[in-house]
């Protein structure tokens, strides 16, 4: 006999069809009390009533179903998933607004191209909103002004500026990145409405920080979420040498904790700390610059909130490898090669967007990510490319340490260390890409 309802398999729907069939059969059976035969032909009133009466009991089955599944993160869907998230302190986040700015070039010297950086940092001062661009722009004085896309730096409906709001390049990045610019200067505005502020993350994208969510206040998972929950941060690794939230050591629970200290001797009134490498994305600056909060500052404000007493975080930037790519690109005849030169600088930088903390690069994607752009025929003589970061790197890597460039052979990977993130970005001065016809 088919169970409907709640089930060990979850909930079973009772179809239109097994609802017909067991109306008809009470419906015989009552008329069978009284010494009478139901007329049940597919054209009897009797019929036309149990048809309307069914189709109304399986639409209450379907409400039952997604009422049993909303109750459930792996199921709920809509305001029902929202509801799961407050319950553990976790609200739908907010999408960043975007938009275009026109960037415009006064003063500039003919033969000179000035390059604006992506991640440039612009402001709306009346409403106290940062935006960083989200490609690199060059101008001259004979193509002064140039529209780029720009996304808000903070969620929410804030970043939903007027027209004519954005006004400035942020003093301090100005000062950092365009200072030699002189005498020439940049002017920003933009042109149109900013959007996308109201939206919220997809069901998809909130159920899945749901499910990965630490139920417990200081673990390893609990501050690497914390972490990882700041805008900007792409990834984050945790060690702790004196044990605390790391229970993988050989020596957990091999110690006389009534004689000796766990995992390692510290002295009395010793202070406490644990290491959090993060890597960011490069829009966001690593300390507070100008009016763009920092990654560091905000890291070090979540974990405040997770860490017991006594136990202090040292927050410490991720060595960011700029990685680049040389190769003899074979393109069909009669192709642009300036600008497949850039979509092939575009598609590197977006195919590669997602690597994490110590992941390789690996040689066989590169090459795909390069041959399946429109207009390429063969890849010939690919070399992976790396450098280290300008200030130095964490050196407790198995990555030896290293100050030049360096090109990997022919059907190489470019192996990272577990604090290294490998960039690849559209201008990266790595890239040697040669162009050729057949």
């Amino acid at each position: 006999m088919t169970e409907y309802g709640v089930t060990r398999d979850g909930f079973v729907v009772k179809g239109i069809d097994a609802i017909m069939d067991d109306t008809r059969e009470r419906a015989r059976q009552m008329w069978a009390t009284l010494g009478l035969k139901a007329d049940l032909s597919a054209t009897s009133p009797l019929t036309k009533l149990i048809e309307a009466a069914a189709m109304e009991d399986a639409e209450l089955w379907k409400r039952l179903q997604d009422y049993y599944y909303s109750g459930y993160v792996s199921t709920a869907t809509g305001d029902s998933l929202d509801l799961l998230g407050r319950d553990v302190g976790l609200p739908r986040r907010d999408l960043f607004a975007t938009g275009k700015v026109t960037l415009t070039l006064t003063g500039g010297l003919k033969g000179r191209t000035y390059v604006v950086p992506e991640g440039t940092v612009v402001l709306a001062p009346s409403r106290g909103q940062s935006f960083a661009t989200a490609d690199t722009v060059e101008l001259t004085a004979d193509a002064p002004a140039q529209d780029v896309v720009v996304q808000a730096l903070a969620r929410g409906i804030g970043g939903n500026v007027p027209k004519g709001k954005i006004t400035a390049i942020d003093p301090a990045y100005r000062a950092v990145y365009l200072a030699d610019f002189s005498p020439a200067d940049v002017t920003v505005a933009n042109g149109a409405e900013l959007t996308g502020g109201e939206r919220h993350e997809d069901d998809d994208t909130y159920r899945g920080r749901q499910l990965g969510i630490a139920r417990t206040l200081w673990t390893r998972e609990a501050a690497q979420q914390a972490v990882l929950n700041v805008d900007g941060v792409v990834d984050v690794l945790l060690s702790d040498p004196f044990g605390g939230v790391d229970v993988s050591q050989s020596v957990f629970n091999e110690f006389s904790f009534a004689e000796r200290l766990f995992s390692a001797e510290r002295q009395i009134g010793e202070p406490y700390t644990f290491d959090v490498v993060v890597a960011h994305d490069y829009r966001w600056p690593w300390r507070t610059t100008g009016a763009v909060p920092g990654v560091y500052e905000r890291v070090q404000a979540v974990l405040k909130k997770v860490r017991p007493p006594g136990v202090h975080p040292n927050v410490v930037e991720a060595d960011h490898i700029d990685v680049g790519v040389r190769a003899l690109v074979v393109v069909e005849r009669g192709s642009d090669e300036a600008a497949l030169d850039r979509a092939i600088r575009s598609r590197l930088a977006g195919g590669f967007g997602k690597l994490r903390l110590g992941g390789d690069v690996l040689y066989s994607q590169v090459v795909r990510t390069v041959v399946e752009v429109e207009g390429v025929l063969d890849v010939q003589r690919l070399h992976l490319r790396r450098h280290p970061p300008a200030f130095g790197r964490i050196t407790f890597g198995e990555v030896a340490f290293q100050t030049t460039t360096v090109e990997a052979a022919v059907g190489q990977n470019l192996v990272m260390g577990p604090t290294e993130l490998p960039v690849l970005r559209p201008d990266a001065a790595l890239h040697d890409l040669e162009l050729v016809t057949p």
